[in-house]
């Protein structure tokens, strides 16, 4: 069964729409009207060059040669010397994922119509998504105020140089291009510099990492509902009128879900055995999970318009018919998100690690010290401490702000950076942590819950529950708990928590 395609048209692709096309390889195809004003606009691109009207990035140079002419007769090799000039990437290389989210996000920046560039080159983007053509692209080299250095790989591949992977087997643009029955493009007026001037490096996994936080955030409330019930906690906190005297939607969110995985659980019952107040890691949960959810509101609507409206400069006015100097390219409103989401995402790894902690101490639950089955037989729980809080510690340093940390280049002209690629890059690696950090919460809560012998578990967190026990067992004897680890995270990553509740 063919999957659904995606029409592009610069305006409207939604972050859904985003994820098919880079995850599930959906197929994309551009507007007719989108088609029709890139032709207009590189209609426009011709005449100034012919009028020799001064152009920065058509008949000027750029950064600090923006004084020097570019002669007609000289444009197509100029802008292949652009795209060589600017190949100073290094590595790791991106994963193809990432590749995919590269160009899916310059292409539809194209589509707005002021980069200027010939229509074909937008073609050459839309087939190399749709055939899986993916070029290598090294990931680090950029200081986020266009990603220069980086896509001038993108640029190197269209041409029919450089390397790709397709099909899974790396080979030379030229051979994949010339397996689909494509040609190399073709250079000409301002289109170098409209593949290399982009901030797609940080904006495309961007889109993918404001999806994995999304998940995160739920899976927390998912895991914190289970150590609820292995802590046998107050569920007080969670209630609905209490929450929404504090008005923040996202705490609202957070505490309505956890109530839906809780409905049912013996925690609803009457008791006078609780603690009148748990600690903050417990109480505040939907609130620190709340924020999070907040901070990701805002990236996520401003990440978005980046990615539905021009970042071009100088930026094309068709129906003026001029080429205007412009910030257009400056990405600081949403990659300022990202440092708030570091922030927010720290916030919540150490609730989870102070969760954690807590469910092992028998001053907190009752039950047995680190969750052993038999004490003094069995060590349980006691080392792992070591693993999650080191995890939290890198969490903690990648979290500190980078965007502000950047030199002046090209000759003192481009004085400002904002380092999004790296931004962007640290948060996902803190997501990364938090799977292991929550996959820890997860078995000292199921742990928890067993030891606590036949208790009543919520809707949603029974479903849970029942999934990790049938790929990790009860915590019986000591045994290789790395394995246990990865088991957790594994669960976690694979969105299995999320499609069982939702």
């Amino acid at each position: 069964m063919e999957g659904k395609t995606v029409i592009l048209n610069g305006k409207d692709l939604t972050l859904e729409d985003f994820i098919a096309v880079v995850r599930d390889r959906e197929k994309v195809e551009i507007s007719k009207e989108s088609m029709e004003l890139l032709k207009r606009a590189r209609k426009v691109v011709f005449e100034m060059a012919e009028e020799g009207v001064p152009v920065y990035g058509l008949n000027r140079g750029v950064g600090w040669n923006k004084d020097k002419t570019v002669f007609k007769d000289f444009f197509q090799q100029y802008n292949k010397n652009l795209i060589y000039a600017h190949c100073v990437a290094v590595g790791p290389e991106m994963n193809e994922e990432d590749v995919r989210a590269v160009m899916l996000a310059r292409l539809n920046t194209f589509l707005v119509g002021c980069a200027g560039i010939q229509p074909e080159l937008a073609l050459m983007y839309k087939e190399f998504l749709n055939h899986g053509i993916h070029p290598v692209i090294p990931e680090r080299g950029s200081v986020g105020e266009a990603d220069i250095a980086n896509l001038s790989h993108v640029g190197l591949a269209m041409i029919g140089e450089g390397e790709v992977l397709y099909n899974g087997m790396r080979m030379s643009a030229k051979e994949a291009i010339n397996k689909v029955g494509l040609e190399p493009a073709v250079l000409g007026p301002k289109d170098g510099l409209a593949i290399v001037s982009s901030n797609a490096l940080a904006a495309g996994p961007g889109a993918l990492a404001i999806k994995e936080i999304s998940d995160i955030i739920d899976i927390a409330n998912i895991i914190y509902s289970m150590s609820l019930e292995g802590l046998k906690g107050n569920v007080a906190p969670i209630g609905e009128k209490i929450n929404k005297m504090r008005r923040f939607e996202g705490q609202n969110y957070c505490a309505e879900k956890i109530r839906s995985y809780l409905k049912g659980s013996y925690l609803w019952d009457p008791a006078t055995t609780r603690p009148l107040q748990d600690p903050l890691s417990y109480r505040c949960a939907s609130a620190v999970h709340g924020a999070v959810k907040d901070s990701l509101e805002y990236t996520c609507e401003n990440l978005m318009i980046h990615l539905n409206t021009t970042e071009d400069n100088p930026c094309l006015l068709v129906d003026e018919r001029k080429m205007i100097t412009s910030c257009n390219f400056e990405p600081t409103t949403w990659v300022l998100g990202f440092e708030m989401l570091g922030s927010g995402l720290n916030h919540l790894s150490k609730m989870s690690c102070h969760r954690t902690i807590k469910l092992a101490d028998p001053a907190f639950t009752g039950l047995s010290r680190f969750l052993t089955p038999a004490e003094g037989d069995t060590i349980a729980y006691g080392t792992i401490q070591k693993s999650f809080t080191s995890l939290a510690t890198e969490i903690n340093h990648l979290s500190n702000p980078a965007t502000a940390d950047f030199f002046p280049v090209a000759g003192n002209i481009e004085d400002h950076a904002n380092n999004s690629p790296f931004v962007v890059r640290k948060t996902r690696q803190i997501v990364d942590n938090l799977r292991y950090i929550l996959g820890i919460e997860m078995l000292h809560a199921v742990q928890a819950i067993d030891l606590r012998k036949g208790i009543k578990l919520g809707n949603g967190t029974k479903a849970i529950y029942d999934v990790v026990r049938e790929i990790i067992p009860f915590l019986d004897k000591d045994r290789n708990l790395t394995l246990d680890i990865k088991k957790a995270y594994e669960i976690i990553k694979s969105g299995k928590l999320l499609d069982l509740v939702q």
